[in-house]
């Protein structure tokens, strides 16, 4: 049997802007990418815990620090300031499920990993 599971997720984000007239997508600093395994251009689900809304779209990397840009239709979706979370999954046997710990951090207002958690 196959099951999707949580494989990264960053915890209560704060939007730092959003950019109407792009593409689409989330721009993600790169640091926080690389420390839960998020990479560019994957799948995400993003939850907006200031307005309930939940959408999905693509990773994009940014190389400035504690970035996170709605981009395109997601612009709609939120503001600066509003708190998300944004989580990626992967496909694995239930086996090796039973096992896997997905990698998840928390951030301050200002966008620093203030917790790593399991």
């Amino acid at each position: 049997m196959i099951v999707q599971m949580c494989r990264s997720k960053i915890l209560r984000a704060t939007v730092t802007g959003s950019e109407l007239d792009y593409e689409g997508s989330l721009t993600i600093d790169g640091t926080l990418m690389d420390e839960v395994g998020i990479l560019e251009y994957e799948k995400i689900l993003v939850g907006n815990l200031t307005n309930g809304n939940r959408f999905e779209t693509y990773a994009i990397r940014s190389e400035k620090n504690n970035t996170i840009i709605l981009n395109g239709a997601t612009a709609h979706l939120g503001n600066a300031g509003d708190k998300i979370v944004i989580f990626a999954f992967a496909m694995m046997d239930i086996e090796e499920a039973r096992k896997f710990k997905p990698r998840i951090v928390v951030l301050s207002e200002k966008n620093k990993i203030v917790k790593k958690l399991p």
